[in-house]
C-alpha cells in the first residue's frame, strides 16, 4: 500500500458525507483522532452517525503493516464500541494490525436496538448499524492510505454468530467473508437451556459419578443410576449436550437462561398452570422427583444484603448476556431459616412493605442467603426491608425446565425425533406457539437460512453446553440446501474438540477445556486467502451426527479441520494401574493438520487440574515427547497435556495457535 498520508487537518476537522447505501446512517461524523502506542502503534478514529444511535471505533496500523484489509468483531448483544480496550481475552487490535488489517467494532446501533419497546427496526441491531460503520470505514481508509477498496471480514460467536450469518444473508458488497463461531440453531432458545436445567436437577447427586465415566478410563455402563437418573440423562444427551462436559456441573448455573426464562413468562403465561393440571405435563405425573423439589416458602426477610457496585461485563460471548442487566446495590437477602429442596431460579414475591405485589428472580439459594439475579428494577429493591413478608416459590421455574418437550419442531431438528411417536405425532401436548425462531429472529433481527454471500468459515466446539454441536451442522445443511454442490467453494466447518461455549483465554479447568481464538485467527487469515488469493482453506472437519452428538476422527489426518490430535498414554495406554512409588513413562504423540506445525506442550503429571510452565518442542508436523512420574499416595490421579500447533507453519507467530488437550488415567494402588 501507499504511505499513510499525513493530513493537516485531523480527521475530526472534516465534513463527511455518507456512502447513501442506507438512509438511516447518511451523517458520519469522527470526533476522536490519535496515534495510540498500546497494544502495538496505530491510529485510532472513533465517532458515530449524527442521524443514528450507532458508534464506532477504528483502529488503523502504520502503512507498512497494512494490506488492504479489515477485521471487524460483532458481539452476541449490542454493547459498547470501545471493547477491544480492556485488553481482555483476544486482542482483536494486535491480531487485526499483525495480519495486515485494520479493526472496526460499533456499539451495534445503540442499547435500545434489543428493547422491543423501543419500536426500532430489528435489522439495525442485526446487521444495518454494522455494514453502515464498515462502509464508512473504507471512506477512512481511503483518506489514510490512498484510493483503494479494503477487503472486510465479520465474525462474532452465539449471538453475535446469529449476527454475523444474518449479515451474510442480508448484505451484499459490505464484507467478504465471515467467521461465525459457536452458532445455535433456530430453535437453540430456549431449549438447550431448559433441558440442561432438568438435567441438573434430577442428576445433581449423581455428576460426579457421571464425570468420572465419561473421563478417559471411565465407564458410562457402569452408572448406578435411578430410571427418572437415566431418563434425565439420556433426554439430555440425545438433545446434544456433550456428555463429556458435566465436568463443569457446579458452576455452569444458568447461564443466558436467566434472560430467557422470563421470555418464556411473557410470551406463554398459561403455560405454568397447565404444567401443574393438566395431563401429559411432568408437573401432573405423581411419580416425579418434582414434587419433593417443589418449594413455596412464605416467610420474612431477615437481612437485606448489599454490595458497593456490579462487575464489568466484557463482550465475550459467555457473558454478554450480562450486558442486559442493570448492576443492582441490592444483590441477595437473608431468611430466618435455610429453605430445603431445588432452588435454582426460584421466584420472590413480595407480600408486604413498599415493593408489596412485586416478584424478584432468585439466582440461588445457599443456606439462609437468598441470591438476586442482577438487572432487576432498583427501585423495586430499594423498597425491600427487613421484615417484609415474602414468598419463596420454585413452581414456574421447574415447569420452565421441561419446555422443550412441548416444542416439537417440524422437520429439520432429528434431536427432537425422541419425543415422537412412530408415526411422527410428539409424545406430549405441544403449545399453540414454537417460540424458539421467534426469540432468534429478536436476538439476531433475522432467522438463519443458509443464503449466504461470501466466503464462510464457521467454528463450532464439540463440548459447548449452550450451543450443543449439531447446530452447525444444521447450519451447513441449510448452506447446502441453497448453494447444493457450489457450497464447498464458499463454506468451510471446523469443530474444535475439548473446547466450551465461552471465547475467553483463561479456562476454568485448563486440563480439560481449551481455548478456541487461535481457530478463529485461523479462520480470519484463510478466509483473507481464500477471497484475495484464492488459496483454499483447510478443509472441513470429518465427523458424523450420531443422535445429538457429533463424532470426529482421532487422528488429523482424518479429521481434518485445523485443531491438532494426539494421545497421552501411560506406560503405552491412556488408563492404567500403578503401584505407589512407582516409576511410569508418560509419552506425549501430538500431529497438527497440514500446513500446521506442532509448537508447545505444556503438563500436569500429578493430577492437580493446573499445566505447568510450557515446554518448546518441534516445530514439527508431528512430534513425540517422553517423561517420567510417581505418586506416593494412592488414589485416582488425572493427568493432562495441551498440545499447541502454529496453524499457519511458522513456529514464530504467536497468533493463529490451535489448541487441544489429552489426558490419560492412572490409578495408583
Amino acid at each position: 500500500m501507499s504511505d499513510l498520508i499525513e493530513t493537516t487537518d485531523s480527521l475530526t476537522a472534516r465534513s463527511w458525507v455518507g456512502d447513501r447505501a442506507d438512509d438511516a446512517f447518511t451523517q458520519p461524523y469522527v470526533d476522536i483522532d490519535e496515534w495510540r502506542e498500546t497494544p502495538l502503534r496505530h491510529r485510532y478514529v472513533h465517532g458515530g452517525f449524527h442521524d443514528a444511535d450507532t458508534r464506532f471505533s477504528y483502529y488503523f496500523p502504520e502503512p507498512d503493516a497494512y494490506e488492504g484489509r479489515f477485521f471487524q468483531h460483532v458481539t452476541p448483544v449490542p454493547q459498547h464500541e470501545h471493547l477491544a480496550q480492556s485488553g481482555e481475552g483476544q486482542n482483536k487490535v494486535s491480531f487485526a494490525c499483525s495480519s495486515g488489517g485494520y479493526f472496526v467494532e460499533t456499539n451495534g446501533g445503540g442499547p435500545d436496538v434489543i428493547d422491543p419497546m423501543a419500536g426500532i427496526d430489528p435489522s439495525i441491531g442485526a446487521y444495518r448499524a454494522n455494514a453502515a460503520a464498515a462502509r464508512f470505514s473504507r471512506v477512512v481508509a481511503a483518506e489514510l492510505y490512498g484510493d483503494h477498496r479494503p477487503y472486510g471480514y465479520l465474525y462474532g460467536g452465539s449471538g453475535g454468530g446469529y449476527r454475523t450469518v444474518g449479515s451474510s444473508e442480508n448484505t451484499e458488497g459490505v464484507w467478504d467473508g465471515y467467521n461465525p463461531h459457536v452458532l445455535g440453531s433456530a430453535m437453540a432458545m430456549p431449549n438447550v437451556f431448559t433441558v440442561r436445567m432438568h438435567a441438573m436437577r434430577i442428576l445433581r447427586h449423581k455428576f460426579p459419578q457421571i464425570v468420572d465415566a465419561y473421563d478417559v478410563g471411565g465407564d458410562p455402563d457402569s452408572l448406578d443410576l435411578t430410571d427418572e437418573e437415566r431418563g434425565a440423562l439420556t433426554e439430555v444427551t440425545r438433545m446434544g449436550f456433550p456428555p463429556r462436559s458435566w465436568f463443569g456441573w457446579k458452576t455452569m448455573g444458568m447461564h443466558a437462561f436467566s434472560v430467557l426464562y422470563p421470555a418464556i413468562q411473557m410470551i406463554d403465561p398459561s403455560y405454568f398452570t397447565d404444567f401443574w393440571t393438566l395431563p401429559g405435563y411432568l408437573g401432573t405425573d405423581p411419580t416425579s422427583s418434582i414434587h419433593t423439589d417443589r418449594v413455596q416458602l412464605t416467610t420474612t426477610i431477615a437481612e437485606i444484603l448489599t454490595e458497593e457496585h456490579g462487575a464489568e461485563v466484557t463482550g465475550g460471548v459467555d457473558e454478554s448476556y450480562k450486558a442486559t442487566a442493570r448492576p443492582a446495590l441490592v444483590v441477595g437477602l437473608r431468611l430466618p431459616e435455610d429453605p430445603s429442596g431445588w432452588l435454582l431460579g426460584a421466584d420472590l414475591t413480595v407480600h408486604t412493605g413498599r415493593a408489596a405485589g412485586t416478584t424478584l428472580r432468585v439466582l440461588e439459594v445457599v443456606g439462609d442467603v437468598v441470591k438476586l439475579e442482577p438487572g432487576q428494577d432498583p427501585t423495586v429493591l430499594d423498597a425491600l426491608a427487613t421484615g417484609d413478608e415474602v414468598t419463596l416459590d420454585n413452581s414456574n421455574f421447574l415447569a420452565a425446565q421441561t419446555y422443550h418437550r412441548h416444542q416439537v419442531p417440524p422437520a429439520g431438528y432429528p434431536v427432537w425425533d425422541q419425543f415422537r411417536h412412530a408415526d411422527g405425532t410428539p409424545f406430549y401436548p405441544q403449545r399453540a406457539m414454537i417460540i424458539g425462531p421467534m426469540l432468534t429472529a429478536g436476538a439476531s433481527g433475522t432467522l438463519p437460512a443458509g443464503t449466504i454471500h461470501g466466503k464462510v468459515i464457521l467454528v463450532s466446539c464439540l463440548l459447548d453446553r449452550e450451543a450443543f454441536a449439531w447446530q452447525a451442522d444444521w447450519y451447513r445443511q441449510l448452506v447446502v440446501d441453497h448453494l447444493g454442490e457450489a457450497a464447498d467453494a464458499s463454506f468451510r466447518l471446523w469443530y474444535v474438540d475439548n473446547a466450551l461455549h465461552g471465547d475467553e483465554g483463561t479456562q476454568e479447568f485448563p486440563t480439560q477445556t481449551v481455548e478456541y481464538l487461535g481457530a478463529l485467527e485461523t479462520a480470519l487469515r484463510q478466509l483473507a486467502d481464500w477471497v484475495e488469493k484464492g488459496i483454499e482453506p483447510s478443509p472441513n472437519t470429518a465427523y458424523e451426527v450420531v443422535d445429538g452428538q457429533v463424532v470426529v476422527p482421532a487422528s488429523a489426518a482424518e479429521r481434518g479441520g485445523v485443531q491438532p490430535t494426539g494421545t497421552l498414554t501411560v506406560n503405552g495406554s491412556p488408563s492404567v494401574t500403578a503401584g505407589v512409588g512407582e516409576t511410569v513413562t508418560l509419552r506425549v504423540e501430538a500431529e497438527a493438520p497440514e500446513p500446521g506445525v506442532v509448537v508447545e506442550l505444556s503438563l500436569d503429571l500429578t493430577g492437580s487440574g493446573q499445566l505447568g510452565d510450557a515446554i518448546p518442542v518441534g516445530p514439527g508436523r508431528s512430534v513425540v515427547y517422553e517423561t517420567e512420574c510417581s505418586f506416593v499416595e494412592p488414589g485416582v490421579y488425572m493427568l493432562g497435556a495441551r498440545v499447541i500447533a502454529q496453524a499457519g507453519g511458522n513456529p514464530d507467530d504467536l497468533h493463529a495457535r490451535v489448541h487441544n488437550i489429552l489426558r490419560a488415567r492412572v490409578t495408583v494402588a
